[in-house]
């Protein structure tokens, strides 16, 4: 017994610190680094405009949504950059981020390129990680039920996307669209935005 009581601590502390390095958790607190830009932190909504009928709203430092069909649309366009956005979902999420808008009021896969989050998408070609219609994910990935980070770089016609690490579209190739904001997308489950931050490149 007397070792079971000194073990405890020492448990609770690995399992502690197991929680703080988890990809989502560092990245919810604190400035971005030093040329990055804060989309999204928690504060507020003041750099986005809502479209659609999802009822997204700020909650506990968190930009979330789990009713509806819409969008959180940037303000400011944007052409080539690097975007890194911590979020989580459940597993019937669909969800994404679409970049380069070229209609930011009716926001689709046909007019921006959309960096797929949707585990359960039943064509799994284009499932979370692609970018729909351009790039099948390098290596399959899941999001559901956890904090995940997203790294997304865009320059000139290559695109590149790192989920958790991963590298899951490697320089693809696309010259449809040059420029334009960034969407947050809900369409399912729950989805829950903590931080984005971009640097323009």
């Amino acid at each position: 017994m007397k070792m079971l009581r000194s073990l405890v601590p020492a448990l609770l502390a690995l399992s502690l610190g197991a929680c703080m390095h988890a990809p989502g958790h560092r990245a919810m607190h604190g400035e971005p680094p030093t040329g990055w830009t804060p989309l999204l932190d928690g504060r507020d909504l003041a750099q986005w405009s809502p479209i659609g009928d999802a009822n997204w709203r700020l909650a506990d430092g968190l930009a979330q949504a789990d009713k509806g069909n819409g969008f959180l649309v940037s303000k400011q366009s944007y052409t080539n950059f690097r975007l890194r956005a911590v979020f989580w979902v459940d597993a019937e999420a669909n969800s994404g981020i679409f970049i380069r808008c070229s209609e930011p009021t009716k926001v689709g896969a046909k007019n921006a390129y959309e960096v797929n989050v949707f585990d359960k998408r039943p064509e799994q070609n284009y499932a979370t990680g692609a970018i729909v219609d351009v790039a099948s994910p390098v290596v399959p990935m899941t999001a559901g039920g956890r904090w995940n980070v997203f790294e997304i770089t865009a320059r000139g016609d290559r695109f590149t996307v790192t989920l958790n690490g991963v590298r899951t579209v490697d320089q693809a190739r696309d010259n449809r669209f040059g420029s334009g904001p960034i969407a947050l997308q809900y369409a399912g489950g729950m989805v829950k935005f903590a931080r984005v931050d971009i640097l323009p490149l």
